[in-house]
């Protein structure tokens, strides 16, 4: 897979709704933390002007504060301090996803787990194996399983980023070069037959292609309001992946398209 300087945007900038390029810069900084005002117009394409407009808009909601030369996310300390994820939603799917795909793993394997909800949902059912060897650039999954007797658990160096609780930058990419892994269970904001696989900012994207590239069976986790959804950013086709794990919600038509693209579709019940 040939690494990307500057991916592209999964969505049309130019001529973009407001109210859809306001919700994309909200997801963008609940995902970083925070945003400069520059980068989002360089994103978006748009002046600065118009983005400051954005982040006033934005901060109305309460969910945000907007200093000099960009925003930050208000949640943020809260969510350090106690070390829980911001997108605590449809968690009962979640929960199912993380059941049935902790059950595929064995006794003794090497698996990555990408930082999210879902792998959160995974890990925590995976105390009940033993001798695992995880790699994850996840705090919170490592804080879960790196006192379970018997596992071996790795992190990266990197960047923190404290809505995901995870590290990122080049050293994280630098690090998943070197592993090799049987599975790797990813998460992502989006997925679509056409658009692929999407995200709110571009800050993960090579590390994510270093996840994928260091597995041998890389497993798509996430739940079926993330189908035929698009974020900001896209990190590439369908043909990333060989399974998705997903819930009952999924509709017969997707669970096709997803298949006849050649991937095992797994419904958590």
């Amino acid at each position: 897979m040939a690494r990307r300087t500057r991916p592209k945007a999964a969505g049309e900038a130019p001529g973009m709704l407001s109210a859809v390029r306001r919700q994309r810069i909200l997801d963008w900084i609940e995902e970083e933390g925070a945003a400069r005002v520059r980068d989002l117009a360089q994103a978006f394409e748009v002046t600065e002007a118009t983005i400051r407009q954005d982040l006033e808009r934005l901060e109305g909601t309460g969910r945000i504060t907007r200093e000099h030369g960009g925003a930050y996310l208000n949640s943020v300390p809260a969510q350090v301090a106690s070390l829980a994820l911001h997108h605590r939603v449809e968690m009962d799917r979640k929960a199912r996803i993380g059941a049935l795909a902790a059950s595929l793993v064995k006794d003794g394997e090497t698996l990555i787990l990408d930082a999210g909800t879902t792998t959160t949902e995974i890990a925590t059912r995976l105390t009940r194996h033993a001798d695992l060897t995880v790699i994850t650039n996840a705090l919170n999954i490592a804080m879960i399983l790196g006192s379970v007797p018997g596992f071996a658990v790795h992190m990266p160096g990197g960047q923190f980023k404290p809505p995901t609780l995870s590290l990122s930058g080049d050293k994280s990419v630098e690090y998943f070069r070197d592993i090799l892994a049987g599975r790797l269970f990813l998460a992502t904001a989006g997925v679509d037959v056409r658009l692929g696989l999407t995200y709110p900012g571009f800050a993960d994207l090579q590390l994510k292609e270093a996840m994928i590239r260091a597995a041998q069976h890389v497993y798509l986790v996430a739940d079926s309001t993330k189908i035929s959804k698009a974020s900001f950013t896209r990190l590439g086709d369908l043909d990333l992946i060989q399974t998705f794990i997903t819930d009952e919600g999924i509709s017969d038509a997707d669970a096709r398209d997803f298949e006849a693209r050649g991937i095992e579709v797994l419904i958590a019940r």
